[in-house]
This record gives C-alpha cells, structure tokens and sequence, in this order.
C-alpha cells in the first residue's frame, strides 16, 4: 500500500508541475521565486492528493471488483463474458455507419454505441447461461457424433452388475466407454471390503473391466477428472454435463437426478426389459420348479430374465423340468407374471371361498 501511495504522490507532484508551469504561462506572476512558489505548492498539493487518494482509485476498486467476482458463480461470469463479447463485435460492426452521423454526435455515437451494446450482451448473457451452456454442449454432442464414437460414463452399479461386458461382446455397444478414477476407486473400496458381500461385488467389477479392456469393439478410457459433486453420482452427473456424453447406470435415483438435469441415461434395466422375449396366451414354454406357490397345487419357476411362472397343479412336479402351456400374462408394478398348467392337464376349477355373512 505505502508503494502505491509513493507512486500515486510521484505521479501527482510531477503533474502539478507541469499543471503550474503551464499556468504560469497565462498568467502574470511576478517575480521569479513567486512563479517558482506557485509551482512548487502547485505540485505539492497534487503529491499530497496523490497520497490521499490512491487507495481511493486503486486498491478498493480493486477489492471490491474481486469480492464480486468471488460472489458471483462461475457460470455468470462466462455468460457474462460472451455475451459482451458478441455485443462488443457486434458494435465494431456499427462504429463506421455510426460515424457518419452529423455533427459531435458522428463523434461519440462509436463509443456510445460500444459500451451500450457491451453492457446488454454482458447481461444478457450472464442471465441467459443456462440455455447458452445447454447450446455448447448440444454443439459439442453434434461435432463429436460426426467425428468421433460415441462415448459413454460408465457408472459403478452397471460396471459391478456385468451384463454390460456381455452387451458389449455382442457388439450393440461401440466407441469409448469412459470410467472416471474415482469410480475405480469406490470399486476399489468395495474389493477390500472386510464384508463379503461387498467384496464379492467389488471384484466382479474388476473382473467386468477386465474383460471389457480386452474387447476390440471399444476402447475402456479411465479419466483422471475429478469434478466436484456430492458423492460419485454427483460427480458423475457433473462430469457428464461437461463432456455432454450420457451415463450407463443401473441406478434408479442417478438415473432420475440425471434425467431431470437434461442428461441422456442409458440404464441396463430398461434394456433387459426391451429384449425381454415375449410369451403369448396359447404357447408353450419349459421352465424347472423350484417352490410351492401360495395357494394349494401350485408350484412356482422362473424364466431366465426372472420373470416368475405359476403353474396350477404344478407343485407336484417340484425340483423338475416342466412343459407348460400359457394361459394369461399379468403386468404387475413388479413386473411380468405368467399363469400356466402342464403340458396337456387341465387345471382344477377352484371351488369358491364361502361369504361369511
């Protein structure tokens, strides 16, 4: 501070000198040590308001310009920032009709024009950032898909889950499939879990990695971006807004939290569900009973995307391979469920439940 102020004061006695001795020009001060008086107060009140006010036109401009910078959110400030730009060019464009106007006006109307025009792009821009954000990733999207794969955040419930290493083995999935460090990392935490369940789980990740490196339909890209975020959904979600690319998960709540801020989530469930083969009343499908089902006479089995089968007069049949023919198909908010009978049986009419009146 006493640096600038030294400064500012050297500044300020060197100008009133030169402000006296032109003065003195216009004026009729008599005799010499008068004249020299005059400029010598002259430059020692400007040092002394050099002194004075340098913090003044300095340091707190200075403060204050980067406690707002430090308020105000990164994203205003790149909004900000293109938005004067485009109306600085735009202005740069004007300045040479602008100067044909008659008169001062001719004169100033550039500058005017510049500054006014810089001020709106400034604020517009810094209120529109959010659409101008969403209209750079939309354009870095478009560029990528016409030069490059396509790329795809791998999250760490679809990389633990596995049938992502198969999906890709068949060939439906190509380009690059990136995983952040901090996703290797929780698969990390997992595989040396003390619990067992945990740690299975961590390994088969691993594991499912592994496999994937070793395909040539993609390219697994392991990225050192560590943005911020609460928890790895939040810097997932995060990354991905910055690369503009989806995420793979099988995570119902990323799932959602990505969706609703514009993210294109591509989730393994949904996928088992398209490919889910159809059964239609009337066809007739093999299936091995494992239980007893909660009425009396029926067994239950499973399909092998998990779909559950009730075979009337199936329990019989427990621990067995069992042609069954279809007779409906139920969607419940749990999923598909298939009522059928054995092969060429009939199953028995219920007798109904009697009405306690």
């Amino acid at each position: 501070m006493a640096f600038i102020r030294l400064v500012a004061a050297l500044i300020g006695f060197v100008f009133g000198f030169f402000l006296g001795a032109s003065l003195l020009q216009v004026t009729q001060v008599t005799p010499v040590s008068n004249q020299v008086l005059v400029v010598l107060l002259l430059a020692t009140a400007c040092a002394i308001l050099g002194w004075l006010g340098a913090p003044y036109v300095t340091v707190k401009p200075a403060g204050f310009i980067v406690a707002w910078i430090r308020a105000t959110s990164a994203g205003n400030l790149v909004g900000g920032a293109l938005g004067g730009g485009f109306g600085l060019m735009l202005a740069l464009f004007l300045a040479f009709p602008l100067s044909f106007l008659p008169g001062e006006v001719g004169r100033f109307a550039p500058l005017v024009g510049a500054v006014v025009l810089g001020l709106v792009g400034a604020t517009a821009g810094a209120v529109k950032r959010n659409e101008l954000a969403q209209l750079v990733r939309e354009v870095r999207g478009r560029g990528r898909e016409r030069t490059t794969d396509a790329r795809l955040l791998l999250d760490t419930s679809v990389i633990i889950d596995g049938r992502v290493a198969d999906v890709v083995r068949s060939g439906f999935v190509r380009g690059t499939l990136i995983v952040p460090r901090f996703v290797l990392a929780e698969l990390q935490y997992f595989a040396d879990s003390s619990d067992g369940s945990r740690r299975e789980r961590g390994r088969r990740g691993l594991e499912m990695l592994a496999k994937m490196q070793k395909e040539a339909t993609v390219k697994v890209e392991l990225s050192d971006d560590d943005p911020t975020g609460a928890g790895a959904d939040g810097k997932l979600v995060t990354l991905a807004q910055a690369l503009g690319i989806p995420i793979m998960t099988n995570d119902y709540g990323l799932n959602r939290v990505a969706e609703l801020q514009g993210i294109t989530v591509l989730n393994m469930n949904d996928l088992a569900k398209a490919v889910r083969p159809v059964v239609l009343p009337g066809e007739e499908i093999t299936v091995r009973v494992i239980q007893e089902g909660k009425e009396q006479g029926q067994g239950v089995g499973y399909l092998e995307d998990g779909t559950m089968v009730v075979i009337e007069n199936g329990a019989r049949h427990l621990g067995n391979e069992l042609a069954v023919g279809v007779m409906r198909v139920l969607q419940t908010v749990g999923g598909r469920m298939i009522f059928a009978q054995p092969k060429g049986e009939l199953a028995e009419p219920r007798r109904p439940r009697a009405i306690d009146r």
